[in-house]
């Protein structure tokens, strides 16, 4: 009875501030939100977690970090990924907010009616890869993990379906059968690659062991197709950099353990590139 009630306060709460959000405008709930959750998450979060996966962070880094400065940028990106949720069909119809570098040369998968595997981690605001696919006429479905406030999870399902991607895989046992009847009917598949997984494998991640999705390697593997890592991030002008980056081939690798390190390493590049735009809240190397 106390979970029902507590979710129920903060789904209507949330849903005042997605209103609050329509009303004022994209430019200025972002604003409010940045400062917003920069004073507010910290009370939601365990500190304890930041601090040990930057702790982590920082001994494998070639240079010093700015603790402060990352978990602040953290939360203020937070905050605007948040209330962009409800200017998705702003994103859906507008461009010019958005840079973007192909180097997976996209037009083959329709051309060649192969799919591939697209995997990323939470940067800047991660549902852009999905909705940016789908732009460019690409067959997609998504693998996402519902949220556990169910009063709330409705209207962000309704959200990803309209606005980013119409086909959307729920984590778990029934989603992998999913997903392998849709890459069956040649469509591409997105997901997520940097929380950690219990059905996982403990692969290094800046060189400690950490709970890690073989998935993307498996259906590589299994079906002979391309992963393309994609990045993600957000600009001084409140724009993104979306960047696809080179076609990785499952064939030069000599299972899912050495290509599941090879996506590892290369979300460490991502991570050390932008550390203030990922989400340092998940509790990776539990």
């Amino acid at each position: 009875m106390i979970k029902f009630l507590n979710y129920f306060i903060q789904a209507i709460l949330i849903y005042i501030f997605f209103i609050f959000g329509r009303i004022f405008g994209l430019k200025i709930s972002r604003q409010f939100f940045a400062f917003l959750f920069l004073k507010i998450g910290p009370l939601f979060k365990s500190n304890d977690i930041i601090k040990k996966n930057l702790k982590i962070f920082s001994e494998n880094s070639l240079e010093q970090i700015d603790e402060k400065k990352i978990i602040e940028g953290m939360w203020k990106n937070y905050g605007m990924t948040f209330i962009e949720y409800v200017f998705l069909d702003h994103f859906r119809k507008d461009q010019s907010n958005l840079n973007i570098v192909d180097k997976a040369d996209l037009s083959m998968i329709t051309k060649n009616q192969k799919p591939v595997i697209f995997i990323s981690g939470h940067f800047a605001n991660f549902e852009l890869m999905s909705m940016e696919i789908t732009k460019r006429n690409i067959s997609l479905a998504t693998i996402y993990r519902p949220l556990n406030n169910f009063f709330l999870n409705p209207f962000m399902e309704y959200l990803r379906k309209k606005y980013v991607c119409k086909y959307q895989i729920k984590k778990g046992l029934a989603g992998v059968k999913k997903t392998f009847e849709y890459i069956k009917e040649k469509k591409s598949i997105a997901l997520m690659i940097d929380q950690r997984v219990s059905e996982g494998e403990k692969i290094n991640f800046f060189n400690t062991p950490a709970l890690t999705t073989t998935l993307p390697s498996q259906l590589a593997i299994k079906f002979d197709i391309n992963i393309i890592p994609v990045f993600i991030k957000r600009n001084k002008d409140d724009g993104f950099d979306i960047i696809f980056q080179e076609r990785i081939d499952p064939k030069k690798f000599k299972d899912k353990i050495e290509l599941s390190k090879k996506l590892n390493d290369i979300l460490e590049k991502m991570i050390i590139e932008n550390p203030a735009q990922w989400i340092w809240t998940h509790n990776r190397w539990k």
